[in-house]
């Protein structure tokens, strides 16, 4: 093992021979083996390795694997100054091997060690990013389970901060496939963040990216099998995958798929489904994203028939006055409760897929249906009324820190839904039935809106649309509640309020 004297002498004869550098292999294999020595011969050999890799091609294995042995040293100051040398290894050939190395490093616990090893990937991906991305991807797939989840959150971070010209075209196409592989086989949090990865990449940006991309995700969710309501991961599946597909959707890239998928295979399970997901409100959950989805419909084959789906299941949570019902059914002074955030979405949906077919409740249902429909929606509208009016009542005059208690944060939200509840069952009520008017949904960022102006916006379609968040698509304009007190929350959306009516 050479001594720290015979390391400098050797790095003289390098440093001295300027263009001969490469004759002097010898020299050069004596500092390779500094890596054998003890602490101060490693610090030099760390150093002094990479400054003369690129004259000994013959010896690249040799130099790599020692500089390797240093990023594993039991000094974590020989490891960070071997670790932080390694991107002037990655030449030509030896590109990826690298970034195969740098990759295992990521399953460092020491911190300082991980952002040189973050530091030192994103330089060799300046150098080459088709290169570097072999050795993330190879080690997503096919090595440990520590570094197969911190390569996939250093692309989810790290390759939005990379340039243009690093992020070609052939580059992000090299990404989609590889993404294509690790999706065969991924937990829901690796699904969510390639789906970060994907959604961030300026090719997919175009209508026919993001068609691909909500193409990925139906493949993901598994659309073509049978729904299980009684299998929690088949359950959670769905709604992890289509949390991802809906801000995908547009006016241009449809959402006719996962409709239909959750009108005929979905809705009428709704009440046996289960999920691992302990405290959430499950049925609330899928009538959600349905309701959001449905904006955003092509044609649809089975219109008719999912309409009647979402009829059927509407009905359920509209019931009839106590003194109308068959059987006996809710008879006596009991009122039934109504379950105002699951109307909400269930007429918010059903109001948009009838817009296509809109001769549906006059054509497509008999006579008795229909009357009977309109009973129920006449019992709940009144109802509506007297809760819409008591919320109004209890919000007056409140501003500021008195509408964020929570008691108020809730009444707002229960405002919200039961204002757009009502705007629906107006338009439900014309004849024919009207499916003009637009509503922002309860969990949905809305547009402020002057006091001065909520009356007259009340009922009517807004004229302008609401604030949008910073990302996903563009979606239509909605019809804004603006409640008598000033500002409010609007990030209560999981609020399911059940109220008994006390009275008529």
């Amino acid at each position: 093992m050479p001594t720290v004297e015979e390391l400098y002498r050797n790095y003289g004869i390098l440093a001295d021979a300027t263009e001969q550098v490469g004759q002097h292999k010898d020299a050069y294999q004596v500092i390779l083996d500094g890596v054998k020595g003890g602490t101060k011969e490693k610090r030099l050999a760390a150093q002094f390795i990479p400054k003369f890799f690129k004259h000994f091609p013959e010896l690249a294995d040799s130099a790599i694997n020692a500089q390797l042995d240093l990023c594993e040293d039991e000094d974590v100051s020989i490891r960070r100054q071997a670790i932080k040398e390694l991107p002037q290894f990655a030449t030509g050939e030896n590109l990826p091997r690298v970034a195969d190395i740098l990759t295992q490093l990521l399953q460092t616990d020491d911190s300082a060690e991980f952002n040189l090893v973050n530091n030192a990937l994103l330089s060799i991906f300046k150098m080459d990013a088709k290169g570097t991305l072999g050795g993330l991807f190879s080690q997503i797939l096919q090595g440990e389970d520590i570094v197969r989840e911190r390569a996939i959150k250093f692309l989810s971070t790290k390759l939005k901060t990379l340039p243009d010209e690093v992020l070609t075209k052939e580059v992000e196409e090299l990404i989609l496939t590889e993404s294509k592989k690790v999706l065969e086989d991924v937990t829901g949090e690796e699904f969510v963040l390639f789906m970060k990865i994907l959604s961030g990449l300026k090719s997919l940006q175009t209508v026919s990216g993001r068609q691909q991309l909500v193409e990925l995700v139906a493949e993901q969710a598994d659309l073509e099998q049978t729904f299980n309501p009684s299998d929690p991961d088949c359950v959670d599946r769905l709604l992890q995958c289509t949390r991802q597909a809906v801000p995908l959707f547009s006016k241009n890239v449809h959402s006719t798929r996962f409709v239909t998928y959750f009108c005929e295979q979905v809705l009428p399970n709704l009440s046996s489904l289960t999920t691992p997901v302990e405290g959430l409100d499950i049925q609330l959950e899928v009538l959600k994203l349905l309701a959001e989805m449905s904006s955003f419909c092509g044609d649809m084959e089975k219109l008719e028939t999912n309409l009647r789906k979402l009829f059927d299941k509407l009905l359920e949570y509209m019931p009839l006055p106590p003194e109308e019902a068959e059987n006996g059914e809710n008879a006596g002074n009991e009122e039934p409760k109504l379950q105002f955030s699951y109307v909400e979405c269930l007429l918010y949906s059903f109001h948009q897929l009838g817009r296509k077919l809109p001769d549906f409740l006059t054509a497509k249902l008999n006579a008795e249906k229909l009357k009977d429909f309109k009973i129920r929606l006449q019992y709940f509208a009144r109802g509506l009324q007297v809760y819409i009016r008591q919320l109004r009542l209890a919000l007056q005059g409140k501003t500021g820190e008195a509408l964020k208690t929570e008691e108020n944060k809730i009444k707002v939200v229960a405002l919200k839904i039961t204002n757009n509840i009502n705007v629906l069952i107006k338009d439900l009520f014309h004849i024919p039935p009207s499916y003009k008017s637009t509503v922002t949904l309860s969990w949905k960022p809305v547009q402020k809106v002057e006091i001065g102006q909520k009356r007259a916006n009340e009922d009517t379609t807004s004229g302008s649309p609401p604030k949008k968040p910073p990302t996903g698509p563009k979606r239509d304009a909605r019809q804004i509640y603006n409640p008598p007190s000033g500002k409010y929350s609007s990030n209560l959306g999981n609020f399911n309020y059940e109220r008994s009516l006390q009275g008529k």
